[in-house]
């Protein structure tokens, strides 16, 4: 199936994995680079050695494309990007919009850029600076999340912009993809429903919650780090909204320290990286400190496997999720059923 996604990356479906924090490593993302999707290593969690490492690491399982997941507002974030250009990475993903200068320097280097956004305003604004593709999630996505749904937002930013637009937010299956296509997109993407395939590393207890949950066990909570963050409801999300300022906030500083001992990152580094993040998010202080948990909390699920004192980041789609295909067999049966369903529609 060609569309202007494929054609860009060079991929031959299209269909992104999306850069999760202690998920998105190189298992999965050669897994699903080798099944023709688009594989996106997630390096925010990451010292800039271990993500070179796993550029390598991936590139020594799979020929196919691949790409890095970057946070913009990073202190290092030039370093990474520099190490994305050394090993020939061929996409450069964002979380958050890139600055004009980042793009640039990719774009001479002959990487493609798609940066992920959560409103019109922000594709318009990553297009004029020369982004080649953009994410659009909507609010049933997974992670830090806005209130517009896909198939609202969706065709406002196809109608906005003239770069391909993949989809994002409540897409597991051939049907969604047909549906994005029809909509104007070039692609969807997908999160959740790569966390739950055989290649993921993500541990056993976990995925096992996840198949247990219906779509209403999906939330969206403030209490991780003062941003509307979905995730499935457990005991220590109940925890979390019961809890004090005070009480959040000391829990805030001792996460902050285990992720600076892990990351190899200074104070002075964390400190920069506040600062940024403050400023490209209009955050308090409070949140910005509490941002610093949710590392740790992450790994505490996707890494340790405990349920019982991680968070586990999970779009809605989860709740309509039951088995744990390998990403060729969820990469063949998505296809298939897009291809079976596009068959059905009627021409013209």
């Amino acid at each position: 199936m060609d569309t202007p996604l494929t054609a860009l990356t060079g991929v031959r479906h299209p269909i992104v994995q999306t850069g999760m924090g202690w998920v998105a490593g190189p298992r999965l993302v050669s897994a699903v680079a080798g099944a023709g999707a688009l594989g996106i290593l997630a390096s925010s969690t990451m010292s800039p050695d271990r993500l070179r490492a796993a550029v390598r690491e991936v590139a020594s399982r799979t020929d196919a494309p691949f790409g890095v997941n970057l946070r913009a507002d990073a202190g290092d974030a030039a370093e990474r990007v520099r190490i994305i250009i050394e090993e020939g990475v061929r996409v450069a993903s964002f979380a958050l919009a890139p600055t004009r200068e980042l793009i640039a320097r990719l774009k001479d280097a002959g990487v493609v850029v798609i940066p992920s956004v959560g409103a019109r305003r922000h594709a318009e604004k990553v297009a004029a600076w020369g982004a080649d593709a953009v994410v659009v999630q909507g609010g049933e996505g997974g992670g830090h999340t806005g209130e517009v749904a896909t198939g609202v937002l969706l065709p406002q930013v196809v109608d906005a912009v003239d770069i391909p637009v993949v989809a994002a937010g409540g897409f597991h299956d051939g049907r969604g993809l047909v549906a994005a296509l029809v909509y104007g997109a070039a692609g969807i993407a997908m999160g959740t429903r790569f966390l739950l395939t055989s290649d993921s590393t993500v541990p056993d207890a976990v995925k096992a919650r996840y198949l247990a949950a219906a779509v209403t066990d999906v939330t969206v909570t403030t209490a991780v780090d003062g941003l509307p963050h979905r995730m499935l409801r457990s005991e220590l999300v109940d925890a979390l909204e019961r809890s004090g300022r005070a009480a959040a906030l000391v829990r805030a500083v001792r996460h902050a320290a285990a992720f600076r001992r892990l990351s190899g990152l200074s104070w002075a580094r964390m400190a920069r990286d506040g600062l940024a993040m403050r400023r490209g998010r209009d955050l308090t202080w409070s949140q910005v400190l509490l941002a610093a948990t949710t590392p740790m909390l992450l790994k505490a699920s996707m890494v340790d496997g405990r349920t019982d004192t991680g968070v586990m980041t999970s779009g809605q789609v989860a709740g309509v999720i039951g088995d744990l295909p390998s990403c060729a067999e969820l990469v063949d049966r998505v296809m298939a059923q897009a291809e079976a369903v596009r068959a059905r529609l009627p021409a013209g």
